[in-house]
């Protein structure tokens, strides 16, 4: 399990497990991870955990938090990286987090406005409100996947891209190289596809009620669900298709 080391002037003080969908952290009692020290404010940040990754997000901390002697307001966290705050530290360890590249801005987490894909990506990223924690909560209360049948051979996560079907975007396609992909309208519809060692899935996020994806004519419902190749995937009215390479 992913955890985080909290040390000052390089002795241990306490680790803490991450095994809440988000965790915060500050000098108020009500913290997950409280650090007494007036450097930290009374809720400094938080760590949002989905799936195998985390994220940290300074919360307009007094004297900000630096991730590997960087400032950060929203970073992807990976294995060994060192979160500085004030006088302490905090040392994230998970041995199961992604090897993707990161960025400041959750490259990992990647929102897509389908009827924007024509724009350049910085763009349309500008017109939509990430839905982390609407991310996590949606997989948290989510039935797990079943687990994949057991094969002699083992298998590498096949490369997969998304082909657009319908409306002004028709015929572009968009590339699955993130461990988590979000597409739809916020306030509209919103679903993410993870893709895991064993493949690719889909999940509801948000969404008017009973209003779920659509995968080759079938409503999902609520749950992970696997996805196949070629499959039609319809989210707040974009269909969609799901090849692998």
């Amino acid at each position: 399990m992913a955890k985080l080391i909290l040390t000052q002037n390089d002795q241990v003080i306490k680790e803490f497990p991450l095994n809440k969908e988000c965790l915060t952290v500050g000098r108020r009692p009500e913290n997950d991870i409280r650090i007494e020290n007036p450097a930290i404010s009374g809720q400094h940040c938080q760590i949002i955990n989905i799936l195998n990754d985390s994220f940290i997000e300074d919360l307009n901390s007094t004297n900000g938090t630096i991730v590997n002697d960087r400032p950060v307001k929203k970073h992807a966290l990976a294995n060994g990286d060192v979160i500085k705050l004030g006088e302490h530290q905090l040392q994230y360890v998970n041995e199961l987090a992604s090897n993707a590249a990161v960025s400041d801005e959750f490259a990992k987490t990647m929102i897509i406005r389908t009827d924007a894909m024509g724009m350049p990506m910085h763009e349309a990223d500008a017109q939509v409100e990430e839905s982390v924690e609407k991310i996590s909560e949606a997989i948290a209360q989510s039935e797990p996947e079943p687990a994949p049948e057991a094969t002699p051979e083992a298998t590498e996560v096949k490369r997969a891209r998304l082909k657009i079907l319908n409306g002004t975007n028709a015929n572009k396609e968009l590339e699955l190289t993130k461990p988590m992909t979000t597409l739809g309208r916020p306030g509209v519809q919103v679903a993410a596809i993870t893709r895991r060692d064993h493949g690719y899935s889909i999940v509801h996020v948000e969404g008017k009620e009973d209003q779920y994806p659509i995968i080759n004519g079938t409503s999902t419902g609520k749950g992970i669900h696997p996805l196949n190749d070629k499959d039609i995937i319809e989210v707040a009215g974009i269909k969609m298709e799901i090849r692998f390479f």
